[in-house]
């Protein structure tokens, strides 16, 4: 949804030297895309995975004195502006989710279409991989996290038979996690809904890099770190995400007067806008040539008060 970001952020970039921050840099295809658009354009980008800040560092080497990349995690976003020099932005992105480089690189065992080492670390020095998480959690924690990350109806079943198999031998392959999940869902669920294992992957990836946590705090961050005028725009790629960007951005476009009150309270208005009519989809065309891009909900908002 490349254009529709451009469009929604075009207004807040029209300034005199705007400055933006991409919170999940990845390659840098939305920072290399928003350079290219805005001349005078400062970007402040940010990712965890030191293979995303070296790709992209070198994809937007010709707008070199124009950007500061800073490998950090989301949730760090206002000390890294701080550091940078750039407190205040005038646009803020999050693509969230997992990059294509790190689902199609089968060591970083993302992917159950791999036979792979169970890792899905963002960040390779951090020390909580998948195979962690598998291999020592509980049954009561790993159908939690199975139930609340990956919405997986069937979380206790997949999380007893996983503790069930790894008292023979550790569970370290992505194969055989995926193999584990497909005989502990019913035959019957398992003939719809693509590949059974695609939510307890989701799952123990959000578990082992603690996204939720991350945008929990890094959205509001950045929210309070944009100027009067400034947009956000928020892309997810499942429900979890952009519930939380949904509620974010609800609690900071309403008015919160007490009820029968003659006039609004000044300090009680709303200092956002949203800028979207509920999660903007993908179109036809851009699924057809990116099924990835299937999943991802588009929310934007504009900030139209200080406070």
């Amino acid at each position: 949804m490349l254009d529709r970001v451009l469009e929604l952020l075009a207004p807040a970039l029209s300034g005199p030297d705007p400055v933006a921050v991409d919170a999940n840099l990845g390659l840098g295809g939305h920072a290399e895309a928003l350079l290219a658009a805005h001349p005078s354009l400062h970007l402040v980008g940010i990712d965890r995975d030191p293979t995303a800040i070296e790709r992209s560092t070198a994809r937007l080497a010709p707008y070199a004195d124009r950007i500061t990349l800073v490998r950090a995690v989301s949730d760090e976003l206002a000390d890294v502006l701080r550091d940078a020099g750039r407190p205040r932005v005038n646009a803020a992105l999050f693509d969230l989710g997992v990059s294509s480089p790190q689902l199609d690189e089968a060591e970083r065992g993302f992917a159950y279409s791999y036979d792979a080492p169970l890792d899905m670390r963002m960040d390779r020095e951090q020390e909580l991989t998948a195979e962690v998480v598998v291999n020592t959690y509980s049954a009561a924690d790993l159908t939690r996290i199975l139930r609340d990350y990956g919405e997986e109806r069937f979380a206790a079943r997949v999380a007893n038979l996983i503790v069930k198999e790894r008292a023979k031998d550790p569970i370290t392959s992505t194969k055989r996690l995926a193999d584990l999940v497909r005989a502990a869902i019913p035959a019957a669920t398992r003939r719809t809904g693509g590949n059974p294992a695609k939510r307890t992957f989701q799952a123990l990836r959000i578990e082992v890099n603690g996204e939720l946590s991350a945008l929990e705090h890094a959205l509001p961050a950045a929210l309070g770190a944009l100027t009067l005028g400034g947009r956000v725009v928020v892309l997810a790629y499942h429900s979890l995400e952009d519930r939380l960007t949904k509620q974010v951005l609800a609690a900071r476009t309403r008015d919160t007067s007490p009820p029968g009150l003659p006039v609004p309270l000044e300090a009680h208005q709303p200092r956002f806008r949203l800028l979207t009519r509920g999660a903007e989809l993908p179109d036809d065309e851009e699924v057809a040539r990116n099924p990835r891009a299937a999943s991802a909900r588009l929310r934007a908002a504009e900030r139209i008060r200080e406070g």
